[in-house]
């Protein structure tokens, strides 16, 4: 199941885990839909071999959240948000904040 609540460059605040409280931007949403990769957030330490390219060593990434763990952030309200969805008069369906009804797709 894909979700659509989240959208590549959203501003989200993590609600679980290690990081939680922390926002950051959405870099990257995984095919499934179902993790969200956040811009220097839930990094890691991977271990890199040398080789034609790069220099080896230890190398730190981003790693996947779950995205139910992430929330969207509505510049509005400056928190953490539920998202509705609605359709515009042109037929566009656009995602909003339930908390104070601002709608989030610019």
């Amino acid at each position: 199941m894909q979700t659509n609540r989240l959208k590549k460059g959203d501003t989200v605040k993590i609600i679980a885990g290690r990081e939680k409280g922390k926002t950051g931007k959405v870099t990257k949403i995984l095919a499934d839909g179902k993790r969200v990769v956040i811009e220097k957030l839930n990094m890691i330490k991977r271990h890199q071999r040398p080789d034609q390219k790069s220099k080896g060593g230890i190398m730190e990434k981003e790693a996947p959240l779950d995205a139910s763990n992430v929330t969207p952030v509505c510049a509005k309200c400056a928190t953490g948000v539920r998202v509705g969805f609605k359709t515009l008069e042109d037929g566009k369906k656009v995602r909003f904040c339930r908390k104070c009804n601002e709608q989030l797709d610019q």
